[in-house]
């Protein structure tokens, strides 16, 4: 069967128990259907980057999930029919990663991006082997110098 993961958002209003209530109400949908969910992590109430549905927080659980596909549209049809929930991603994967997800793990087990060679590492300031635009630039060129006419001419006498 194939393998999903599936992040969905609830209600900010929801206590933790009705929103981790949630998550084992899809799990029992998904093996009703044929599948089951093979872990299932609830991170806790987090900030989003806009309002949804006029809440600016909400509770965000992800699951994994072993199910076949029409499972997972029907779970993803009650999802929507829910009131408490505002959005779903699912998402079709190769293979489960092994341990906890990126959003349970400390910092200090993730690694820092430098570590990782996302970014290359760079000092505060450094520009790199950019030209520098400060200093003596030349001679210009147009009637730049001298009386410039026009408006606002008057002004500097």
């Amino acid at each position: 069967m194939p393998l999903y993961e599936h992040v969905f958002i609830s209600r900010q209003d929801l206590s933790n128990a009705q929103a981790e209530g949630l998550i084992e109400h899809f799990s029992t949908v998904l093996a009703d259907n044929g599948g089951k969910v093979v872990e299932n992590e609830y991170w806790g109430v987090k900030t989003m980057a806009y309002k949804i549905n006029k809440n600016r927080k909400g509770h965000y659980a992800f699951l994994k999930s072993d199910a076949p596909a029409a499972a997972v549209q029907e779970m993803e049809r009650l999802m929507r029919l829910h009131d408490d929930v505002m959005r779903v991603l699912t998402v079709k994967v190769d293979s489960h990663e092994e341990g906890p997800s990126v959003q349970m793990q400390k910092r200090d087990d993730r690694g820092d991006r430098s570590e990782r060679g996302d970014r290359p590492e760079r000092g505060f300031g450094d520009r790199g082997d950019r030209p520098s635009f400060g200093g003596d630039r030349g001679e210009r060129s147009g009637d730049r110098g001298g009386d410039r006419g026009g408006f606002g001419a008057d002004r500097r006498r």
